[in-house]
């Protein structure tokens, strides 16, 4: 399993989707998994920037993964985006649940990536729900971040500021290079 983690518009969607069809993996987009499943009270709140709590995401990607086969071959977006969720994520990984190779994090400032969310126009991505995107973001996956590296994940940083050909590239010859090596 790998995990692929960034703020809102760094293009962990584009990067996965490239990296599952190159390497056939199962993409969990956490974006869809959440339009897909959220009920209506949680879709209200998502589109005002907030993110549903720890148990409610647990269960949702829980019920996902259980869905898929090869547990070997998965790429995560979105997930896990605070330490209680990875937390339960590496109890699944003690467990023998499945494995977890690494965390590719694709690092962009807010302004670089502010202009590409509102031009993708979805209707989630109004100036205020991106700012409480970019709060949340700051608040409890940075500090994820560096939770993963103190309890043994590796942790790549990727500059996903430069072109998505550049990043794909980049990707790819790390990848490549742990496939080598392994």
């Amino acid at each position: 399993m790998i995990l692929l983690m960034g703020i809102a518009g760094s293009g962990k969607g584009t990067q996965g989707k490239m990296l599952a069809d190159r390497y056939g993996l199962h993409l969990i987009s956490m974006g869809d998994v959440l339009r897909m499943y959220v009920t209506g009270a949680q879709r209200k709140r998502m589109l005002a920037g907030d993110l549903l709590d720890d148990d409610e995401i647990i269960a949702i990607v829980d019920k996902v993964l259980a869905s898929i086969t090869n547990k070997a071959l998965i790429i995560l977006d979105g997930f896990p985006r605070t330490i209680p969720q990875a937390e339960w994520l590496l109890k699944q990984v003690k467990r023998g649940r499945f494995g977890l190779d690494l965390a590719i994090h694709l690092r962009a400032s807010h302004d670089a990536v502010r202009a590409r969310l509102l031009d993708r126009g979805r209707i989630d991505d109004t100036a205020a729900a991106i700012e409480a995107r970019f709060k949340e973001y700051t608040k409890s996956t940075v500090p994820l971040i560096d939770w993963l590296r103190q309890h043994g994940v590796q942790v790549v940083d990727v500059n996903a500021e430069r072109s998505v050909e550049t990043v794909q590239k980049e990707l790819v010859n790390y990848l490549d290079k742990i496939a080598q090596t392994s």
